[in-house]
């Protein structure tokens, strides 16, 4: 119905149900979008120009209408959406939680640790978004534009790093990043003790933080 819209921000409403609206002046039209917290922080001021992707969607006869900072994340949303028990609130709050591409990874490597740590996903819900997902996203990657990443702990004792990170306070983005570099920068083995993927984790995220 309406791909895209183009235009002025007019100002941005944040309330305590973690719900963002954003107001955009299109030729003298104000639009109000439902858009993730992560793109809230990352628009620039009101009076400042964009172009957000859109979904249209009715609920209990109530028209509403999202905005996405691109077409990969409106899919995805869409994707998340056709999965039984996730609504608007819940895929949103996964796109929050993690970036694009660690979202697409965490459900096509069926990472039910990374993925519950987005509020209001529980166990059940984070099995059956892989169960239901995996197929489709291996697709769909492709023509969205990026690839499932494959470095990182072997499947055996990655779950049991993931934990301890996450239990150390860090969030599921600096987990991610952390394994990244650590396989990739540092070139430690897939099959390396879990504590040496836990210490030299640490060891990256404790110098990141001190040079920010």
């Amino acid at each position: 119905m309406i791909s895209y819209l183009k235009g002025i921000i007019a100002g941005i409403q944040s309330n305590s149900g973690n719900r963002h609206i954003l107001t955009l002046e299109v030729n003298g039209i104000g639009y109000d979008l439902q858009i993730p917290g992560r793109l809230a922080r990352q628009l620039p001021d009101s009076g400042g120009e964009v172009q957000l992707f859109t979904h249209y969607q009715v609920r209990d006869e109530i028209p509403l209408l999202y905005g996405f900072s691109s077409p990969a994340e409106r899919d995805l949303f869409r994707f998340l959406q056709s999965v039984s028990g996730i609504g608007a609130a819940l895929a949103i709050a996964l796109l929050d939680t993690l970036e694009l591409p660690e979202l697409v990874q965490a459900i096509v490597t069926a990472n039910v640790q990374i993925l519950i740590q987005a509020p209001g996903i529980g166990k059940k819900t984070a099995e059956r978004l892989c169960l239901e997902l995996k197929a489709k996203l291996i697709e769909w990657r492709k023509s969205a534009g990026f690839f499932v990443a494959t470095e990182g702990p072997a499947p055996g004792i990655l779950e049991e790093v993931q934990m301890t990170l996450l239990a150390l306070g860090y969030t599921p983005h600096e987990v991610s990043h952390a394994l990244h570099y650590v396989s990739e920068e540092i070139g430690l083995p897939k099959d390396a003790f879990v504590e040496e993927w836990i210490r030299q984790s640490i060891s990256h995220l404790s110098s990141e933080s001190v040079s920010s």
